[in-house]
């Protein structure tokens, strides 16, 4: 007989917040909140958002947009997909508690208050919060924005094929296969056989203009990179290629070519660059460095009248022709200089190495927030929302990117493993040290030297660890 769990009542006690144990890894998010602290994210932020709160007087009180923020950068760093999961973590861990200023007896935010937060907040204020990254990585030379790289790829929406329907008639997709199925001769009572007709049929076509899906109507039917069909939206990345540095990231619609206001987003990211080298160096009185000089992209950005606005502005646009065997001669000697220059600037030396670049930071940057940033699926609906989130995810990329610079580790997962790396090397340092091939035993100075390195090691690794202290007496 299986006998049920019996659970015990809990008598009360008390344990001060000082005495809880502090693990090694919460030292991430202390030194993600001495970052930002650095910065002055919270004082800056408050500042944004100041017109759209009140001073408290009516209603309850608000939840601290910094609070909403970071829980952002968790759901980036925790590789969460949707903000029910976000709000869980930050309920349930004691260091991310302590990251958002919440005590053991206080409720962490619900994740209804994301929708609320992101409805009351303009895209204008999540793009001076990324603004705010970025310049903190040009203060510290992680941003340059003398080479700029732009690619883009695809996010899966949170709408199915299924769930189309026609334009005009209000028809759903599935009830008008079946109907063309049984038209046909086929069962329209087999989902099987409906499938196959489906595949099959002649003339097989779904087109945006006929189609929306009621659930999301700015997700579009689109190609994904692996050849099937999905619905799907269209994150854009613009990367400093010397750095890494993510300078604009936005979600566009599915349907949108690469090409469609090319000029114009270059043309907005390069004022950006300059205003934030402006700022920082009027602040340490130093000369800016030049302008943009480079654009690198493939071949699916090539259009003759966007590199013409593009290279009118002084920069050179290193992207490859798509077409081998173009007819020049049919173009005006405006779009000609525009071509050859281009290609001239994609078959040199430093075109080349440009070209190499793009493919490792641009791809790089999709690599963390698509796939370990969980932002490969959408969990919400519309073009406006999936923009917000997405881009203080690629402003939590860069934070990454400075915390890498400034502490070597740039995740909890990487601290974790930075932790590991250290362990090994340690026990890597005992073993040599103990079945070493002379086999004499290690003379006072020897004993000292090792537990010298050992203290060094470990202060390298842990500074601020009151534990990691190794007395160097022999």
């Amino acid at each position: 007989m299986i006998r049920p769990q019996r659970i015990g009542g809990q008598a009360e006690f008390w344990i001060a917040r000082p005495e809880l144990a502090r693990t090694q890894a919460s030292k991430f998010y202390d030194k993600l909140a001495e970052t930002l602290e650095t910065m002055d994210f919270s004082g800056r932020v408050r500042v944004f958002c100041a017109p759209v709160y009140t001073n408290g007087a009516l209603g309850r009180p608000p939840i601290d947009p910094v609070v909403y923020f970071k829980m952002l950068m968790v759901g980036f760093l925790e590789n969460l997909p949707s903000e029910r999961a976000i709000a869980s973590r930050c309920g349930d861990s004691l260091m991310i508690r302590r990251f958002l200023g919440y005590e053991l007896d206080e409720e962490t935010p619900h994740h209804s208050s994301f929708t609320v937060i992101r409805q009351r907040l303009s895209a204008e204020v999540y793009q001076a919060v990324f603004d705010v990254i970025l310049e903190a990585l040009r203060a510290h030379g992680l941003l340059r924005g003398k080479n700029l790289g732009i690619d883009s790829s695809v996010i899966e929406a949170n709408a199915s094929l299924r769930g189309l329907e026609s334009r005009n008639t209000g028809e759903a997709y599935w009830d008008y296969v079946k109907r063309l199925a049984t038209e046909a001769g086929v069962d329209g009572s087999d989902p099987a056989a409906v499938r196959r007709f489906d595949k099959q049929r002649p003339g097989r076509k779904t087109s945006n203009q006929d189609w929306v899906n009621p659930n999301d109507p700015e997700a579009k039917v689109a190609q994904a990179k692996d050849g099937a069909t999905d619905m799907l939206y269209k994150p854009e990345h613009i990367v400093d290629l010397d750095t890494g540095a993510i300078l604009s990231a936005e979600v566009r619609l599915a349907d949108q070519g690469d090409t469609q206001g090319l000029a114009d987003r270059v043309v907005a990211v390069a004022a950006l660059v300059d205003a934030i080298r402006e700022e920082v160096c009027a602040h340490e009185d130093k000369p800016c460095p030049a302008a943009v000089a480079t654009v690198t992209a493939d071949k699916g950005y090539y259009s003759v009248e966007e590199l013409e606005a593009i290279q009118a502005l002084g920069i050179k646009t290193v992207i490859s022709d798509p077409i081998r065997n173009r007819r020049r001669d049919k173009l005006e000697s405006a779009q000609r200089a525009v071509v050859r220059k281009a290609q001239c600037s994609a078959q040199s030396n430093y075109g080349k190495a440009l070209l190499r670049k793009r493919g490792m930071h641009i791809e790089r940057s999709f690599a963390h927030l698509l796939d370990s940033g969980g932002m490969r699926r959408a969990t919400l609906c519309g073009q406006a929302d999936l923009d917000k989130r997405y881009k203080i995810a690629a402003a939590s990329y860069n934070l990454s990117q400075l915390m890498r610079h400034l502490f070597g580790i740039g995740t909890p997962k990487q601290a974790a493993a930075a932790t590991l790396a250290a362990l090994r090397q340690l026990f890597h340092l005992l073993y040599r040290w103990l079945f070493s091939k002379s086999r004499k035993a290690p003379s006072l100075i020897g004993k000292f030297h090792l537990s010298a390195r050992l203290a060094l090691f470990f202060r390298q690794r842990f500074p601020e660890s009151e534990s990691a202290t190794i007395s160097t007496g022999c």
